[in-house]
């Protein structure tokens, strides 16, 4: 008897006994906004399983991770689902406190040719576990203020050709509106480190576990993002901070590059006034890269796994369930079969008319397939301490990677 079958048999049972306790209470956890991406399936899923009934708990994104962290460390109030963003994928995985979903009973990597290939990277760890199931993906992109760039003169090609060109557009247009191109130079270094990666290296960590942030890829990010700040074209405000959303919203900062869910935050919330002043461009100097990305996992102390399977898998490769999440909150979707939706074509009135999915789909198909480690976040906030000496102290480039990498393999050690 299949899952579905019992499921069917269990609700039979309930109806004619007419007792409630028969009924199965699934608890998903989850966190701003990808909790509207359950809120919106759960009567899709009681369609099929009247059954179950799902208990949805969602929290800001930071106080539901160390939720889930507490959790797994503890064994105590873990769900049967859980949400996670991709930043602490690896670090759950290599916990060993999330089920293992390439193995029996789950057998997940059996969809893996139906996800953009570099969410199942992002999904395993070193040691090959499969930890989590991609639900939507962030494509890398360059957002601007198009009125502004009408108006300093600049174009779309100046601003992605290079990243010189893309400084030197700043400079014009800083000259000209009084604008900063960029909110902080940390954005170029962000980029830039992902420049250039293959399938199966990692950004910080190669293979082996050896550290990598003083090799000329992070040189030249750290010089490159020196430049821009050298050239006065970025406004020293960090992301998500009230200064930074002022900043679009009163047209003083001019451009982000960030994942393309960034489009419905400024529509939503951050700047709607300033409708169809913006466009999306691919990112300069033609790089292909991921920002942010949520998964479900499972953790192995879960009283409901088999029906937290059946639910995960609605979530992730069920092609309607995907495409209402991105109909309805403009979740890009990690099931490549969902972005066949005619809704990819549709013109976005936010970005001028602009049929910019189309461009997001597209770059998808182009990011590697990139390693990740439980000490990506580590590794990344003592690059960024060492990015910061760079650009207030006027600390050497070379010396402060050569530190960086002291300080993570003091980490790695621990």
């Amino acid at each position: 008897m299949n899952f579905a079958t019992r499921l069917s048999v269990a609700a039979l049972l309930a109806s004619a006994t007419g007792l409630a306790s028969a009924q199965t209470v699934l608890t998903v956890a989850s966190f701003k906004d990808l909790d509207r991406s359950v809120q919106a399936a759960i009567p899709l899923y009681k369609k099929i399983h009247p059954e179950v009934e799902i208990k949805l708990v969602a929290l800001g994104y930071g106080d539901h991770h160390n939720a889930m962290t507490t959790a797994l460390a503890t064994g105590a109030n873990l769900p049967d689902v859980m949400g996670i963003e991709i930043g602490f994928v690896a670090k759950f995985a290599e916990g060993g406190g999330v089920e293992d979903l390439s193995k029996p009973p789950y057998n997940a990597l059996q969809y893996k040719d139906r996800f953009f290939r570099f969410t199942v990277a992002q999904a395993t760890s070193h040691g090959g576990v499969f930890a989590a199931m991609p639900a939507d993906i962030g494509p890398g992109a360059l957002f601007y203020r198009k009125d502004l760039m009408d108006k300093a003169g600049v174009t779309e090609a100046q601003l992605t050709r290079s990243w010189a060109s893309f400084i030197d557009a700043g400079k014009a247009l800083k000259a000209k509106t009084g604008a900063y191109l960029i909110p902080h130079a940390a954005a170029i270094k962000d980029i830039m480190i992902r420049s250039g990666l293959k399938d199966g290296e990692g950004l910080y960590f190669d293979a082996k576990g050896k550290v990598l942030v003083d090799s000329p890829r992070f040189v030249e990010a750290f010089e490159t993002a020196r430049l821009a700040r050298a050239a006065g074209i970025d406004a020293k405000v960090g992301a998500w901070s009230n200064e930074w959303s002022e900043g679009f919203k009163r047209g003083t900062i001019a451009s982000e590059m960030m994942g393309s869910w960034l489009a419905g935050h400024l529509k939503n919330w951050i700047a709607p006034d300033t409708k169809g002043q913006w466009r999306s461009a691919g990112l300069p100097g033609g790089v292909n890269a991921s920002y942010g990305g949520s998964f479900y996992a499972i953790p192995k102390g879960a009283k409901n796994k088999e029906i937290a399977w059946d639910f995960v898998r609605f979530m992730t490769t069920s092609k309607e369930v995907q495409i209402a999440a991105f109909r309805e909150l403009d979740a890009f979707p990690a099931l490549v079969e969902a972005t066949t939706d005619p809704f990819v074509d549709q013109p976005m009135p936010f970005l001028g008319g602009q049929k910019a999915r189309q461009d997001w789909k597209a770059t998808a198909a182009k990011i590697p397939a990139t390693e990740v480690d439980k000490l990506d976040p580590v590794a990344a906030e003592v690059v960024s301490a060492e990015f910061d000496k760079v650009l207030e102290q006027d600390k050497d480039v070379k010396a402060a990677l050569a530190d960086a990498k002291k300080a993570i393999e003091r980490r790695v050690r621990r």
